[in-house]
């Protein structure tokens, strides 16, 4: 078997299979390649003589991130044939693998795929699987960009969920994280120049895409995306935090990376997309390459979601001031347009933000919304869903409007019955240094906003996991049972209304006033009263209701809806 490892600095590289040593040379046709060959085996490489690591383009880490690196096994005897399933139209749900179920395994989370295909969602999204220390996590702190956690079930465990899921009609995103590694369990330094001090994230030194040497540290990541792609039979991608990509290069890494991936899904003959986490505003990220942009496919819209929180929240700190400050006005421009700030100015930044989407060339579908999230209810500081605030009708109405509207609408995990189970924020860091400080920081930095210490879940407390797993019995008793109908009957509507997935920005009528919500889209209003108390909301063309919260009678003769407090309809 021949093995290989991009170790520009290193004098020697030895490789290390099942306790032999092997001599590697260099490659004389690429620049900082070694190669050599073994049987195949359990493996790892040393570095001038020092400690033996994990291949950086691992594809199996039987033994967590710190192990030894194993090969991935060539065959896998997929059930389903698969021609793919494209974005526009789409219906997503985000899901954890660690949480979705108890058992927190791929296997378990498959058993439960026949709910998600019933509901008439067309895509799982699954947070990231890369490996990570410990059992348990959100995945984001992952080192292992080529491999997949082993507690999960490992590289076989996500092929037998994605043929599942294909089975089954659904497809299957997966969330990478391109912009940072986690902080245990890094090794890529060892090898070679993957990150630059030049530029700095939050995370502290940047991914290198534009300093020497990051040429392959960006085919390292393209290759990565690939290998996920075509390995897994995956149907997408989410690009986590891609405005911490920072990149002067010629060619953006993102335009490189979309160009690869729509290379390889015209390979395959099967659609493929990228869809962005940014909160840049930028639309040159979702414009085609062909016309100057960077060509992804689609971006998570946290703009909708915000001025949708806060018209039925009430909250007003941080980032939801600006849209607080006006939530009708707010959630009007983003029915309206996408983007709120899109060169106004934001309270949060001081500074003018975003620039408008040109409405005539970009079609609806490449905005995601959604009422909730894993960042907007895990970066919370108890983790709680709208549903530990909200009434069964509010809930319905933020339903109607998300499922409704123009863009792609994408659920949370549970959200369909109304889940009372948190979802906080959990880790299980092995050192524990890095656990006290993981621990004592997110303390720190909900005590700076007036929480109680002592009221912080403890990421590092098992069960802090443990009440973050769904109950799935709740989806048999009132009043969860009657949301996930709703849920049901919008999803739907929606999948046999082709004018409710027409991704043209045309609204016969839109308005929000008072709390009241009013947009048609071909034959159909979507009306919401998101107050507590009745309401009257004229005119309103329409004569037959089709789906209702609470009962609603059709409009007066002169177009008057009477519409019950906390209720949503849709007319034809």
């Amino acid at each position: 078997m021949l093995f290989e490892v991009w170790a520009p600095n290193a004098s020697q590289v030895t490789l290390h299979v099942e306790g032999r040593t092997y001599r590697m040379e260099r490659d004389p046709a690429r620049a900082g390649w070694w190669c050599g060959s073994a049987p195949p085996g359990r493996y790892g490489f040393a570095l001038d003589d020092g400690p033996v690591l994990p291949d950086p383009r691992s594809r199996r880490q039987p033994d967590g991130p710190d192990g030894l690196s194993a090969p991935l096994s060539p065959a896998f005897p997929w059930r389903h044939d698969w021609a793919g399933r494209p974005l526009p139209g789409a219906v997503l749900y985000e899901l954890h693998i660690g949480t979705f179920t108890r058992e927190g395994t791929f296997d378990a989370a498959a058993e439960r795929l026949g709910h998600l295909a019933e509901l008439g969602i067309t895509h799982v999204e699954l947070m990231p699987v890369c490996p990570f220390p410990g059992r348990h996590g959100w995945g984001y702190d992952g080192v292992a960009p080529w491999a997949v956690h082993e507690p999960y079930g490992g590289p076989d465990g996500l092929r037998r969920f994605v043929d599942a899921a294909h089975g089954l009609g659904l497809g299957v995103v997966l969330d990478v994280v391109h912009n940072h590694l986690g902080p245990s369990g890094n090794h890529l330094p060892s090898f070679g120049p993957y990150f630059t001090d030049t530029h700095h994230t939050p995370w502290g030194a940047a991914v290198n895409l534009d300093a020497p040497g990051s040429a392959e540290v960006r085919a390292y990541l393209i290759g990565s995306a690939l290998a996920w792609l075509r390995d897994y039979r995956l149907d997408g991608l989410r690009l986590d935090a891609v405005h911490a990509l920072v990149d002067h290069g010629p060619t953006h890494f993102l335009a490189e990376l979309s160009a690869a991936v729509d290379d390889l899904a015209d390979s395959l003959g099967r659609p493929i997309f990228l869809i962005a986490e940014s909160d840049l505003n930028d639309p040159a990220l979702i414009t085609p390459r062909a016309e100057g942009g960077l060509g992804l496919h689609a971006q998570w819209n946290d703009d909708f979601h915000h001025a949708l929180h806060t018209a039925l929240t009430g909250e007003s700190q941080g980032y939801y001031a600006d849209f607080a400050a006006d939530p009708a006005h707010a959630l009007a421009k983003t029915l309206r347009g996408g983007y709120f700030h899109d060169g106004s100015y934001s309270t949060f930044r001081g500074r003018p933000h975003g620039r408008p989407l040109n409405l005539s060339t970009t079609p609806a579908h490449r905005l995601l919304a959604y009422t909730q999230t894993h960042d907007q209810i895990g970066n919370r500081a108890l983790g709680d869903r709208l549903s530990a605030h909200l009434s069964p009708g509010q809930l319905a109405c933020a339903a109607a409007l998300v499922l409704c509207a123009p863009f792609t609408p994408m659920l949370f995990m549970g959200e369909e019955w109304g889940a009372s189970t948190p979802w906080q924020y959990f880790t299980d860091h092995q050192d524990p240094e890095l656990a006290r400080a993981v621990r004592q920081g997110r303390r720190r930095e909900f005590a700076a906003h007036g929480w109680p210490e002592e009221e912080i879940p403890d990421p590092q407390d098992p069960a802090t996991r443990e009440r973050s797993c769904l109950n799935w019995t709740e989806r048999e008793r009132t009043p969860h049972a009657e949301l996930l109908s709703w849920y049901r009957g919008l999803i739907a509507l929606r999948l046999s209304a082709p004018e409710l997935t027409d991704p043209h920005w045309k609204y016969t009528t839109l308005a929000v006033t008072n709390g009241l919500v009013h947009f048609q889209r071909g034959p159909y209003h979507i009306v919401a009263n998101l107050t507590d108390r009745p309401s009257a909301l004229r005119p309103v063309t329409a004569h037959e209701v089709i789906a209702s919260w609470r009962p609603v009678a059709p409009p007066d003769p002169d177009g008057t809806l009477q519409l019950p407090a906390e209720t949503a309809a849709v007319l034809r």
